[in-house]
């Protein structure tokens, strides 16, 4: 059978709280991103998952958050079965949560990952010191990717919850 990408309901909740148990541990819930999404909910129209017929076997989502006082999204996290890690899952499920941020005309994206793999979707590495997260983060992996006409140097500051 082939993926097939819907957008989250809350009905996918467990499966995706389990694929992320898995994925990333109990230390997942100290990671500055965590911190940042505690208590708010993504984006309703921009979180995706993936399944192959009943099963979900991935997950990506957006929430609103503000850099100093510009308007921006964090991604994340960005979760796949480890069996289907390295088969396009993660890219179908990046390709389309970026597009329907676009489309939605938000401008910029945040995220703390590994710029190896997520240039190829728009990101560029930050300036170190320029945008700060709510607890410790690689300030290597704090990533952008902007939508709009906005330079990446725009986009400096302290990156917050909406309120």
């Amino acid at each position: 059978m082939k993926p097939e990408i819907s957008l989250e309901k809350h009905c996918h909740q467990a499966a995706i709280e389990n694929l992320c148990a898995e994925a990333f541990g109990p230390g997942r819930f100290t990671r500055s991103a965590f911190r940042l999404r505690e208590g708010i909910g993504s984006e309703p129209s921009l979180s995706f998952v993936v399944h192959i017929g009943d099963q979900l076997i991935g997950s990506v989502k957006l929430t609103r958050i503000l850099i100093a006082d510009h308007p921006a999204l964090l991604l994340g996290p960005l979760v796949v079965a480890p069996i289907y890690k390295n088969t396009g899952v993660g890219k179908l499920l990046m390709d389309t949560a970026i597009d329907a941020a676009r489309e939605h005309g938000h401008e910029a994206v945040l995220l703390v990952g590994d710029l190896p793999y997520y240039r190829r979707f728009g990101f560029q590495q930050v300036e170190r010191g320029k945008i700060s997260l709510p607890g410790p983060a690689d300030p290597d992996r704090i990533l952008v990717c902007t939508l709009g006409d906005k330079p990446i140097e725009h986009y400096s500051g302290n990156a917050r919850k909406v309120a």
